[in-house]
């Protein structure tokens, strides 16, 4: 086993270790930004094939395809973690469309997961929840991961170079600004005589992350990451992927991208807003793992608590109201086997030694909308804090928010235990249940000392905008008619939208008749809607999910009493048809050996609301490294395979084959225009 690996495979040894205490860092200010940009000499460069920026599940999936591949597969993460959403972000609860999971159609990494899971348990669905097929621990997963990727290195005679607890700070540009030649990262560990890495939040050792300079807890190795020299001749020796949960890389590039609302248009006919909104995002959570007990637990009330308190609540739906409801929901443990006892959604009533991992909409999803409290800082943000500036970017978060998420988060436990409130129903069904515990240390399911997830669950991110290209001349983007099954006929759209833009709405979704609707200027009424997702020539891969979204709040702060959800934010919320992921939306304008992955890609703030899923994050990573590795073979860039369409070029077709025979699929099955029959494909 190599060094890297078996640097990976310690990630997951057990470390025991007293709870500190937890200080939480203040608000960088641009004279911290300023000393940050000190430069500091790199202590070593590293070759690579591949960089991967961000070890969640995209860019898991892409180093287990680079890694097959036979590619060497640089990999950063902010965490110690590799898994993202899986297992740093805590949200073990596998997030999946029923025909697809019943096909078992999904790309071949994630495939190879589920049945490792279902192996280490003797079941998929460790927990017995009821959101899932299949619940299971965080830290059982990252072991699972990291045993793939050990097999994927050693079949695919690739090599992985791991570095965790590691952040880009600066990429250094071709003389043409078109290629990344270089990438300058920081990697940190406990200064001496300090307790280990995971003792405190996020929040609290975020901005120091960032800078190269060595702290009071923080020693720091900086480390220049360039491409794996080659004979060859070829545009470019590396591929950079940007797999981020906030779009880190394609900010620091500064290439074109949204972020938040987009305007409403005949795209987007759902969204609220007429003018981009980049500040009311998708809600982000810390999550934590709770165990039920036989005896009541001491609980002790956090400082902080009653100012969280007035958003607390079970949920709007009277049938939620229900302590057993809300635990067996993500549980992610129970030792149930055969139980013939059932709640109201089909599962074991939950019992002593049963533990549940909380990710609730109104507990500990964290919703700012506002300038004031937005987590990812738009672009002019970035641009007033200077973080676009040599040397000053700081990782494009707003660390205040940040420590809001982990205390709301923390206060939600508390209301779970003790709490006698619901912001969202006015029965009095909230009583305290004291025979719990908040499961913290290294050996807990988070891994943590203080029990929360090593990092937020991300449901939005930066999301570039794609090329122009063929019917997208102000640059290529997935949008909300291509993938929704909204009834789009209704009044509402009718009185949203002004006469020309329901007209053209229409047009769009007329499928194989839209050129003819065009030509006719057929009336809405009398155009039969496409019943099938949009059908991608360059397509690489696949997702289907509901259009789910966990919308921002209107006022700020987030918990201030009475605040209610961004209103039409919801408009969009439905099932999608089973969809494809073209190449044009991972290939950002201006750098050429940029290639983006996970939420990153072109698509709209409606679309990301489903894809933003395990297996879609799969199946882009996979197609991610797939591209990078091909065109590595073939001496080409990304972009190059697409500038013929609608044509179909030799070589794209050669990439796509790849993908298939690799099983790693671009289209559902009977995917084709001419099949409008998809009545069957049910999200749940």
């Amino acid at each position: 086993m190599s060094k890297s690996l078996q640097n990976l495979a310690s990630t997951v040894r057990i470390f025991i270790f007293a709870i500190g205490s937890v200080s939480l860092a203040t608000v960088f200010t641009d004279q911290a930004i300023a000393q940050s940009s000190i430069p500091k000499a790199p202590n070593r460069s590293e070759e690579c094939e591949i960089l991967i920026v961000g070890g969640g599940v995209a860019g898991t999936a892409t180093a287990y395809e680079g890694l097959l591949a036979g590619r060497t597969v640089c990999m950063t993460e902010i965490t110690d973690w590799v898994g993202g959403q899986i297992t740093a972000q805590g949200t073990s609860a596998l997030d999946e469309a029923k025909k697809q999971r019943n096909l078992w159609f999904f790309p071949q990494g994630y495939t190879e997961f589920r049945k490792r899971i279902e192996q280490n348990y003797g079941k998929l669905n460790a927990g017995d929840c009821w959101v899932s097929v299949s619940c299971f621990i965080p830290n059982t997963a990252q072991q699972i991961l990291v045993g793939m990727l050990q097999e994927a290195a050693q079949k695919g005679n690739g090599k992985l170079k791991w570095f965790p607890n590691t952040v880009i700070k600066k990429l250094e540009m071709s003389t043409d600004g078109k290629l990344i030649d270089g990438a300058i990262a920081i990697q940190h560990s406990p200064a001496p005589n300090t307790p280990p890495l995971n003792t405190e939040p996020l929040s609290s050792i975020i901005e120091d992350a960032y800078r190269y300079e060595n702290s009071s807890r923080l020693n720091k190795q900086i480390i220049r990451f360039i491409p794996l020299a080659s004979n060859e001749k070829r545009p470019t020796d590396w591929f950079v992927i940007d797999s981020t949960e906030t779009g880190e890389i394609i900010a620091l590039a500064d290439v074109p991208y949204r972020l938040g609302l987009d305007p409403r248009s005949h795209l987007n006919p759902s969204s609220p807003v007429t003018e981009n909104d980049p500040y009311c995002t998708q809600g982000f959570t810390y999550t934590f793992a709770m165990e039920q007990t036989a005896e009541a637990q001491p609980q002790q009330k956090p400082s902080f608590y009653d100012r969280y308190l007035p958003y607390y609540g079970s949920d709007p739906k009277p049938n939620l109201a229900n302590f057993d409801t809300i635990f067996t929901y993500r549980r992610i443990w129970s030792a149930a086997t055969e139980n013939p006892k059932k709640n109201a959604f089909g599962v074991s009533p939950m019992k002593a030694g049963d533990i549940s991992m909380q990710n609730w909409v109104w507990g500990n999803d964290y919703r700012p909308g506002t300038d004031k409290d937005n987590l990812i800082y738009s672009r002019e943000q970035l641009q007033k804090l200077g973080q676009l500036e040599p040397n000053g970017w700081m990782g494009g978060l707003r660390t205040e928010t940040l420590k809001s998420g982990e205390e709301i988060a923390l206060g939600f436990y508390y209301w779970l235990v003790a709490g006698t409130t619901d912001s969202q129903q006015k029965t009095d069904w909230k009583k305290p249940f004291p025979n719990h515990r908040l499961l913290t240390g290294f050996d807990s399911p988070m891994g943590t000392s203080h029990g929360l997830s090593k990092y937020p669950y991300i449901r939005e991110s930066r999301r570039i905008i794609g090329r122009p290209s063929y019917g997208y001349s102000e640059g290529f983007s997935m949008s909300e008619i291509d993938v929704s099954q909204v009834d789009f006929s209704t009044e509402t759209y009718r009185q949203n939208l002004s006469e020309q833009t329901y007209r053209s709405l229409w047009k769009a979704l007329a499928g194989v008749e839209s050129a003819s609707a065009i030509r006719n200027n057929t009336e809405p009424q009398k155009i039969p809607r496409r019943t099938r997702s949009t059908i991608y020539p360059d397509a690489i891969g696949i997702a289907q999910y509901y259009l789910d979204f966990h919308p921002c709040l209107s006022e700020y702060p987030v918990e201030k009493a009475g605040n209610t959800e961004r209103a039409g934010v919801r408009n969009g919320h439905g099932p999608a048809f089973p969809g494809q992921i073209p190449l044009r939306s991972l290939i950002p304008q201006k750098v050429d050996n940029l290639i983006v992955s996970g939420k990153n890609i072109a698509f709209s703030y409606i679309v990301a609301a489903g894809y933003r899923v395990h297996s879609y994050e799969w199946s882009v990573g996979a197609a991610a490294a797939t591209t990078a590795s091909f065109a590595l073979a073939e001496g080409l860039l990304p972009y190059q395979l697409v500038e013929d369409l609608p044509r179909v070029s030799p070589k794209l077709s050669q990439l796509q084959q790849m993908l298939v025979k690799n099983n790693n699929a671009i289209a559902f099955p009977d995917t084709s225009i001419f099949n409008l029959n998809w009545s069957d494909w049910k999200i749940w």
